[in-house]
């Protein structure tokens, strides 16, 4: 299934996508795409659904983030032995974790501001897991139990702020309109190998990420089980798990940073793609 929310910013409805691409509602069904829905016996009943015979959605078609009420935006750095490379980075021995604010989650193709001062905004595309049982402690080889799904995350990121001013990554990777996530998220069953996605980003039609979820070098069950030794996940987080090489810090002679009026273009096989329009916040 590809599940999705649809209409305006904070009164988004629960959405399905036909096999014709069409939205179809879910409101009789769900109240959300959000927490307990993503939960196994949840999504069972709504896969029994024909979503021919559900309503097409009306009024505003603006697609919304996938997921509903995240509980936690966790992410991971340097997963791509490609990408660490190219920042001149070591190999992690364990994974590197970080968190996104909540608040800078939007729509895959609402604007992404700008932050006033910024000289460093970065794109990142992502492959998003979301979690659909209460996780703790879980074994690897059991972690594949508590996902229900993947989606497109673009892990925007202000390096100045991230880097460069001292503390945590999360001052840059926590602002406002960065953390653009969908179109859908596609459940885990129309995607066999998420070890083996194609993905991509451009920037005003020049591609600059074109990399594959072969290179993490943390995969899924890893990551899931991994974290939930540290903290208990709940259904409807996020776990946004590194970007492929291609941002602009790495950009050669000279890195190069996004400014208003562009747009990014990115996406994910299988998960769909986001277009963002930059403007200044």
């Amino acid at each position: 299934m590809k599940l999705l929310r649809y209409g305006p910013k904070g009164r988004e409805k629960p959405g399905i996508l036909d096999k014709d691409g069409k939205i179809r509602d879910l409101s009789a069904h769900v109240p959300d795409i959000a927490g307990s829905v993503l939960q196994p016996d949840s999504l069972k009943k709504l896969a029994a659904l024909d979503p021919s015979q559900l309503p097409l959605a009306s009024g505003e078609l603006r697609i919304g983030p996938c997921v509903g009420k995240v509980g936690k935006f966790v992410c991971i750095g340097l997963n791509y032995a490609d990408h660490a490379a190219e920042t001149g980075a070591p190999i992690p021995k364990e994974p590197i974790i970080f968190m996104k604010a909540t608040s800078a989650i939007i729509g895959p193709n609402d604007e992404v501001e700008i932050p006033r001062g910024s000289v460093k905004t970065d794109w990142e595309v992502e492959l998003g897991v979301v979690i659909g049982r209460n996780a703790k402690y879980i074994p690897e080889n059991a972690a594949m139990d508590y996902v229900a799904g993947y989606c497109v995350v673009n892990d925007v990121s202000e390096r100045e702020y991230q880097i460069e001013r001292g503390g945590q990554w999360d001052k840059g990777k926590g602002c406002d309109t960065f953390g653009p996530t969908g179109p859908w998220l596609v459940t885990k069953d129309e995607v066999p190998d998420p070890q083996n996605l194609a993905m991509w980003l451009e920037v005003d039609g020049h591609r600059y990420q074109n990399g594959s979820t072969k290179t993490m070098i943390f995969n899924v069950p890893k990551l899931v089980s991994y974290l939930s030794h540290f903290m208990s996940l709940q259904p409807g987080d996020v776990i946004s798990t590194g970007t492929p090489p291609g941002v602009g810090m790495g950009q050669k002679p000279n890195p190069i940073y996004l400014k208003a009026g562009q747009t990014m273009r990115l996406g994910i096989a299988g998960l769909g793609e986001q277009q963002q329009k930059l403007v200044q916040g």
